[in-house]
């Protein structure tokens, strides 16, 4: 994903439709590579998150009243002293040079203030949302940098240095043309522009064209009916002035601000976010969601990004333990397994023992073996190997010695399988509660289920304020098409809370065949289960569960009545001997 230059056109459209004329009420710095501004425009008060975050540039218009810190850096004391109270009398993007419009990842805000004396001043705040590269930039009207939320000097880059007192430019981008020029110049110098590069034509579009991401160098070759493959060398005549329609169309869409903000889904997650419809992702499993604003996009999409990155940073230690735990757990499973298949011809030394019991009269002492009739095995012979020193009877001895020894062999060992067994299949529930948390309270019940068995230390557990005040993880609740109420268990706890507190016995429970996974509940009561119901139960059942990615997975349905608590298991743990089964593909919702 890219945050490319027309996202950037569309935010800025939708900066001068709310922003343009506002006064800037208050300025802060919630973190560090981010600002906040306070800014009231038509008797409303918006806030305005601009982010240099090399992972997550972003600007939007944020609709919530969350408080920033109360602190406040040196750039933020800059702002407040040049910009603070000032008018926002210019918002655009520029291109290759400052001063004038382009297609660059950039948003200017001119801003008119009144000076130490009292006299109109303007300044440029300058956002740069270019990936690793963003920043923040104070400039003054004559283009002497003032201040930046990030400082890079000669020994961070050797092209430009952002420092108090230098010259601001935007980076040489010399190579990449300038859209609107291009546009307006004609085929021919669309032609010559990408023939040049002899490229894979949707990488020389994106190379050589200023704003173009390598998402929307697809989108203009679809648009223009041009394999994206080909070689800018191959080229027809036709082909280029089919790609010069479709280019110029793009542009006028920026031009005339006719955007159309959108995410692009798969299933449940979000792939790509754009300012103009995408036909290059028209079908394929792809779903389109529109929406009014980029900020809205850019909100939700980066939003859903930053929380599961988050989470996943929260997350990282129970994924380690987990991931060391299964794989040790799995290598001793395989041990025992081996051991017990290996002790598994443990009768034949029954066998061995009786037999010479039998017939060891006929020895005479000294034989190496005895071969004799196996009365166990239709009076087929059997050699039977013996210690030449040991008399009969005592090798008859030593055979049922062995055999009493691999006996007790296999009892334990079938004892220790089923503990490993149920271990690994734990730590696999946790990993799949893991996989569905989506805020620290679900991690927080996680970390306990794995403090109660062992499998982490209790340590000393700090009050967190802020995470005390977070609403407790909740199962997922859905209603079918029937209106009926499912229920989805996020983990262990809930799972069991799910199947003998909210079940009555006459609901039904659904569950993934062989895999960890939720509990599912469908609240029927005694009624009768609907086919849709059934279905729709049985898909999430399936989706919430270790085979989540299977093309088809098979669930197993019954009353909840035919649940049984396994002793001393962990939570969630049943067992049932009557059910129902049914393979599904599995999905995410109703």
């Amino acid at each position: 994903m890219a945050y490319d230059g027309f996202a950037v056109a569309a935010t800025v459209a939708e900066l001068n439709e709310r922003l343009l004329m506002g006064s800037i009420s208050k300025v802060a710095q919630p973190g560090k590579d981010e600002l906040l501004l306070s800014i009231k425009n038509n008797r409303k008060l918006l806030r305005l998150l601009i982010s240099a975050d090399p992972s997550l540039p972003m600007l939007r218009i944020r609709e919530d009243n969350e408080l920033s810190k109360p602190s406040a850096p040196s750039f933020c004391m800059s702002l407040r002293k040049h910009i603070g109270g000032g008018r926002i009398v210019r918002i655009y993007q520029p291109g290759a040079e400052l001063s004038k419009d382009g297609l660059e990842r950039i948003i200017v805000f001119d801003i008119e203030h009144l000076d130490e004396l009292g006299d109109l001043s303007r300044k440029k705040l300058v956002c740069e949302l270019m990936g690793k590269y963003s920043n923040i930039i104070l400039v003054r009207e004559d283009g002497i940098i003032i201040d930046s939320i990030r400082h890079v000097g000669m020994l961070t880059s050797s092209v430009r240095e952002v420092l108090p007192g230098r010259n601001y430019f935007i980076p040489d981008q010399s190579r990449k043309a300038d859209p609107f020029t291009l546009s307006k110049e004609g085929a021919d110098a669309l032609s010559e522009r990408l023939r040049s590069s002899n490229l894979k034509l949707s990488r020389a579009i994106y190379m050589n064209i200023t704003g173009f991401s390598p998402v929307m160098a697809e989108e203009l070759c679809v648009r223009a009916g041009v394999n994206s493959d080909k070689s800018t060398a191959e080229l027809s005549e036709e082909e280029t002035g089919k790609l010069y329609t479709a280019f110029v169309s793009m542009m006028d869409s920026v031009e005339k601000r006719e955007f159309a903000p959108n995410i692009i889904y798969e299933g449940e997650n979000c792939v790509e976010f754009s300012a103009l419809h995408l036909y290059s992702m028209e079908g394929g499993g792809y779903t389109e969601r529109c929406f009014d604003s980029m900020s809205e996009v850019i909100s939700l999409y980066y939003g859903e990004r930053e929380k599961n990155g988050r989470i996943r940073s929260l997350s990282e230690d129970i994924r380690h333990v987990l991931r060391q735990l299964t794989e040790r757990c799995a290598k001793k499973l395989e041990l025992q397994e081996k051991q017990y298949a290996d002790a598994e011809g443990l009768d034949k030394y029954r066998v061995f023992g009786e037999l010479l019991n039998t017939y060891g009269y006929e020895l005479s002492g000294g034989e190496k073996e005895l071969i004799c009739e196996n009365y166990y095995d239709e009076g087929r012979k059997i050699r039977i190997p013996l210690d030449e020193r040991l008399s009969a009877r005592e090798n008859a001895v030593r055979y049922f010695d062995k055999y009493q020894k691999l006996k007790r062999t296999m009892e334990a060992l079938s004892v220790q399988i089923e503990e490993s067994r149920q271990q690994l299949y734990h730590l696999g529930s946790l990993a799949q509660a893991l996989s569905m948390a989506e805020n620290e309270a679900d991690l927080d019940a996680i970390r306990k289920e794995m403090r109660d068995h062992g499998y982490i230390g209790g340590g000393h557990q700090k009050k967190d304020r802020r995470r005390s005040q977070e609403a407790p993880s909740e199962p997922l609740h859905f209603v079918s098409s029937d209106g009926i109420d499912i229920y989805v268990g996020r983990n262990n706890q809930q799972n069991e809370e799910l199947s003998f507190r909210l079940a009555d016995p006459e609901d039904w429970w659904f569950h993934a065949k062989g895999v960890a996974g939720s509990h599912v509940i469908a609240k029927t009561g005694p009624g009768e289960l609907p086919d849709r119901t059934c279905l729709e139960a049985a898909a999430l059942a399936a989706y919430y569960s270790r085979a989540g990615n299977e093309s088809k997975a098979e669930v197993d349905y019954v009353r909840r009545k035919e649940l049984r608590r396994v002793p001393k298991a962990a939570p969630g743990y049943v067992i049932y001997h009557t059910n129902y089964s049914i393979v599904i593909e599995p999905r995410p919702k109703i």
